[in-house]
């Protein structure tokens, strides 16, 4: 197919050489298959901010470092430049949390490069070497369901020990790929495991106020949409249970988990409550005193 321009630039820096065909169009994004020698790519081409659907919302936006502190400033007055560089952090947002991610072991798209707005990836593929279905397109048995949710309940753990909350994590933005076997091909011996994808929302975990709320509302997704197949995992509480040991410093990849949580009842000291309702009781009447004396 005749190549779209924002991808023209990448086939004249050599990135890639032709564009096979586009594969979607989601909220923020275009994705295309695209070719580069014998491989076979994703290209993610990020909408502008006024033609995407999703916003960027302050909660996933919250204490996003800039390096360069004109753009920082600028950033933060709202003019044309800060949006430009605001659009820019956005989109590298993916990027830096796609090589973070796999370094770290997680299932995501291995990234390959990212230019002119255009991030250029492994094409996540089925057993057949098509691109992998989303789990919204896909039914599943009540034991692979259970498979599926105990893998991704891992990945999130995975994704949380290195510091990130996906933030959007969903039915619609986990693949369901075939996966290299134990002699390393992704052929005979291989087998169908989830991969999470669309990471231009994920958030800092440590720097962001917003990321346990996120990061329960990701796991109750996955809860919510395997327990549709397997409908024990409906009570489970993994999210509670995860960011308590995370809190805790006790998460670690290897902590097994229960899928219960009992939150911690603290027995209140109302002596104590009371002393500072009457200290901050004095403290007012003095300050009213002095600045009675004052006037």
């Amino acid at each position: 197919m005749k190549a779209p321009p924002r991808l023209q630039s990448l086939i004249e820096e050599g990135l890639i050489d032709t564009v096979v065909r586009q594969l979607m169009s989601g909220k923020e994004a275009m994705v295309f298959v695209v070719r580069s020698g014998d491989d076979t790519l994703c290209a993610k081409i990020y909408k502008e901010a006024n033609n995407r659907s999703f916003r960027q919302a302050v909660d996933y936006t919250e204490n996003r470092k800039v390096k360069n502190s004109r753009s920082a400033r600028a950033m933060a007055k709202g003019s044309k430049f800060g949006r430009q560089e605001q659009e820019a952090a956005w989109q590298s947002a993916e990027v830096d949390a796609l090589y973070r991610l796999a370094a770290a072991g997680v299932r995501v798209p291995q990234p390959i490069n990212f230019h002119d707005g255009v991030l250029l990836m492994e094409l996540v593929t089925d057993a057949n070497g098509d691109a992998a279905p989303r789990l919204n397109d896909v039914s599943f048995t009540p034991e692979d369901a259970r498979t599926h949710h105990a893998t991704l309940v891992a990945e999130v753990v995975r994704m949380l020990c290195a510091g990130v909350v996906h933030g959007d994590l969903s039915e619609f933005n986990i693949l369901l790929a075939h996966l290299p076997g134990v002699d390393g091909e992704a052929g005979e011996g291989g087998s169908a495991g989830p991969v999470i994808i669309d990471l231009p929302q994920a958030v800092d975990a440590a720097g962001n106020n917003h990321a346990q709320r996120m990061l329960m509302r990701d796991v109750a997704n996955l809860r919510d949409f395997f327990g549709q197949y397997a409908p024990e995992l409906r009570t489970t509480q993994y999210g509670p249970e995860i960011w308590s040991l995370y809190q805790s410093g006790l998460l670690t990849n290897e902590t097994p988990l229960t899928g219960r949580y009992a939150p911690e009842h603290v027995d209140v000291d109302m002596q104590a409550v009371l002393r500072e309702i009457d200290d901050a009781r004095d403290e007012d009447a003095a300050r009213r005193l002095r600045m009675a004396t004052a006037g």
